[in-house]
């Protein structure tokens, strides 16, 4: 089963290496960690290069944020506080969740664009403070790129390192790819079912 996960993630190449972290940034139906450990593995397997792998995805998810950097640059305050108060719940997202990421990055400066992309908390959700406090978009751009290509080298590490063990614990990593994104749907149903605005 594992096998038969990762070949698929990977039966797009590079390009589909891109493809898919531009669209995990942006709806994450398959986790970064999944589709970059898959990666390593086809490193591992001399199927895939070390770094045309970092570039392809790197350059996806920072594609992706630039989305959300751009819905909150071009939207400002007032319209994106409607948009997400009135669809919060699909979004799972509530203002005064925008507010504090908006707070925090005026009062820690750019930097924190480069620093949350290798954090697991408000790693993609940053992009959308930082296009409402109006960052420079060549400064996000870069920031983002480089936060994201280090955050994915290291994931891109770790599936290498799993390589070797995928046939004696290809059971366990199956079942455990299925279960996390199985886990990452099942956070988000509850959340839209419960959602309670403040």
């Amino acid at each position: 089963m594992a096998n038969w996960i990762i070949q698929s993630i990977l039966s797009g190449g590079y390009f589909g290496i891109l493809l898919l972290m531009f669209v995990e940034t942006i709806a994450p139906v398959i986790p970064s960690e999944v589709i970059m450990a898959a990666a390593g593995v086809a490193v591992a397997h001399g199927t895939m290069s070390f770094w045309p792998l970092v570039l392809a995805s790197a350059v996806g998810a920072t594609m992706g944020n630039l989305v959300w950097f751009t819905i909150g640059n071009r939207l400002g305050y007032e319209r994106l506080e409607f948009l997400v108060r009135r669809h919060g719940r699909w979004l799972t997202l509530e203002w005064a969740d925008v507010e504090k990421g908006t707070a925090f990055l005026r009062r820690h400066g750019h930097w924190v664009v480069g620093v949350m992309r290798i954090s697991p908390v408000m790693r993609t959700m940053i992009s959308l403070p930082a296009g409402l406090v109006h960052i420079r978009r060549w400064v996000f751009v870069i920031f983002t790129f480089i936060g994201t290509a280090t955050w994915n080298g290291l994931l891109i590490a770790g599936g290498h390192w799993l390589a070797p063990h995928i046939a004696e614990w290809q059971r366990p990593i199956g079942w455990g790819i299925g279960g996390v994104t199985g886990l990452i749907l099942a956070i988000y149903l509850w959340r839209v079912t419960h959602w309670k605005p403040r």
